[in-house]
């Protein structure tokens, strides 16, 4: 996901989004080859807003060429260190002004990207870098207080982690059919979805410490990353008893393909 430059310690976060984010975009990707029916790879894809390569290696899945595109520098960095072989290309690009090669895409993607883009701008250019009829995937999904069986994460959530790190405003914004037809783009389908990943108490602390609230907490100065940290360690230590724990995904897909 793109995040405001200004605030943000990108090298950090880049090796966060790297080495601690869980591979749910491969639980949507597979809800969407399900939901069309798809058995086959494309030729080429683009991910747009591909941090440090999860949602381009989950787009590899359906696509047999991919090129993710993110504005951090430091996230394409990490995204090439990953990702070596001739299957997967990466530039610096925003979202609004991609400079792709000259080819057309088949598929496209965009996670945790439209709350961050305006769509006016970027519509246009992602409509002349497609194919006729080719598919644009718009998803995300965020944490939620829910943990299998474990109501005291619940209380941990609002009664302690949101108030210590209360979430920074952010544009939300739904893509109808009638903001999308202007721009050439139909839909297909608007999919809520649930997902689950089992975490133990070290890697769960280590995503947490990517989150954009706990990410402002720090690079606001409010806090020491090192002390944000000791603060999850803490207040985890009664909510964590097993050795791992399910945590509850929402999320959502949005399936649009271009008109013309």
């Amino acid at each position: 996901m793109n995040m405001e430059s200004k605030s943000f310690d990108y090298q950090r976060i880049a090796q966060g989004y790297a080495n601690d984010r869980p591979f749910l975009h491969r639980q949507v990707i597979d809800f969407v080859r399900a939901d069309l029916h798809i058995n086959r790879n494309f030729q080429n894809g683009l991910d747009i807003g591909c941090g440090a390569g999860l949602s381009t290696k989950a787009l590899r899945l359906m696509c047999d060429k991919v090129t993710g595109v993110d504005i951090s520098g430091e996230m394409i960095a990490a995204a090439k260190a990953f990702y070596k072989d001739d299957s997967y290309t990466f530039f610096v690009s925003s979202a609004e002004d991609i400079k792709a090669p000259a080819q057309s895409f088949d598929v496209a993607t965009a996670a945790g990207v439209v709350n961050w883009v305006d769509e006016k701008e970027f519509l246009p250019g992602l409509r002349r870098l497609m194919r006729n009829q080719g598919l644009f995937i718009v998803y995300d999904f965020w944490i939620t207080d829910k943990m299998e069986g474990n109501s005291a994460y619940g209380d941990w959530w609002h009664d302690r982690y949101l108030k210590k790190f209360p979430r920074p405003p952010r544009k939300e914004t739904v893509w109808t059919r009638e903001m999308t037809l202007p721009y050439g783009f139909g839909i297909k389908k608007q999919m809520s979805c649930t997902l689950k990943y089992d975490f133990d108490k070290n890697a769960f602390i280590r995503f947490m410490m990517i989150q954009s609230n706990v990410n402002a907490r720090i690079e606001e100065g409010g806090m020491r990353a090192r002390e944000a940290e000791e603060w999850f360690e803490d207040s985890l230590k009664d909510i964590f008893i097993k050795e791992k724990e399910t945590l509850i995904f929402d999320g959502y897909y949005w399936i649009f393909y271009r008109r013309y």
